[in-house]
């Protein structure tokens, strides 16, 4: 008996959400943006015309002075070159750590709103304890004991981050826990972990998103701002950061060397805040939609 094999297509229902997600010029303006960043950051090694640790003209060389298009930094080097190549820790350090605490978050406020009592209390207490430390100064206190090492600072920033949106997924769960499917669920004796997963999380999306975006965009400030106080990605390692903390003094004579790499980290971040408000706004309009 022979088969036919069925072509595989993109379902109706799919291909609308996608226009409808598209459709949203916050969203759209937001992954230009982001396109962007991460083009600069991901191509920017490969483009450089000149070597980004090496001086090549005089301090704070204006634009156009041997062949640098950007003019040079503190001591001479390419400004271009450098602001290309300055990208590559941001890009992963920063999505990772928000990511991290987006899911550690929602993890422990799912926990705390599902099973209530001692353990809500507990949970929420420790956040508290988190949240009291100044987030530059909780990270500095671990960088300088230990050392700018890239790994940590990712896990500090996670850290950091992660009591706010525990306390958003806490607070937006408590209403799921009287409804319906949650109590129907409890008395035929679903796992708490399907219930939490399967049933609880997915109502929690929208607000998910937009901590996302909004965690991304602290995350890269926090980054960006111990590099530039000396506490992150070290020198003479190419950095949006470090550059900004290096060439500040030289602001008045080279402003490029300055704002070229303020701009990225700009774009960068307000280009995933853009899509993560973009896409939690489309699915309330569509939530709204299917309510009534």
């Amino acid at each position: 008996m022979s088969t036919t094999a069925v072509p595989t297509v993109m379902a109706p229902g799919a291909v609308r959400g996608m226009r409808r997600y598209l459709r949203s010029p916050q969203l759209r303006l937001g992954c230009a943006l982001l396109v962007v960043a991460v083009a600069v950051a991901v191509l920017g090694p490969f483009l450089t015309p000149f070597d980004p640790s090496v001086s090549i003209g005089p301090a704070y060389a204006p634009p156009g002075s041997d062949g640098m298009a950007l003019g040079g930094d503190q001591i001479g080097r390419d400004v271009l070159s450098r602001v290309l190549a300055g990208g590559v820790h941001l890009l992963w350090m920063a999505p990772l750590a928000a990511l991290s605490s987006v899911a550690a978050g929602a993890a422990l406020g799912l926990t705390a709103a599902f099973h209530g009592g001692i353990a809500d209390v507990l949970l929420m207490r420790l956040m508290d304890v988190v949240l009291a430390f100044p987030t530059i100064v909780f990270a500095l206190l671990f960088v300088s004991i230990i050392g700018p090492q890239p790994w940590l600072l990712v896990l500090l920033v996670a850290v950091a981050l992660t009591p706010g949106v525990a306390r958003v997924v806490r607070g937006t769960a408590l209403p799921l826990m009287s409804r319906e499917y949650v109590q129907w669920g409890r008395a035929v004796g679903l796992s708490s972990s399907r219930l939490l997963w399967r049933e609880i999380l997915p109502n929690v999306t929208s607000p998910l998103a937009v901590e996302l975006g909004v965690r991304l965009m602290i995350a890269i400030n926090i980054l960006a701002s111990l590099s530039f106080l000396g506490y992150g990605i070290q020198p003479p390692a190419p950095d949006w950061g470090v550059m900004v903390s290096e060439n500040r003094n030289g602001l008045s004579s080279q402003p490029l060397s300055v704002f070229a790499p303020i701009v990225l980290i700009v774009l960068f971040a307000a280009g995933g805040n853009l899509i993560a408000e973009g896409i939690a706004r489309v699915m309330a309009r569509s939530e709204g939609k299917d309510e009534r």
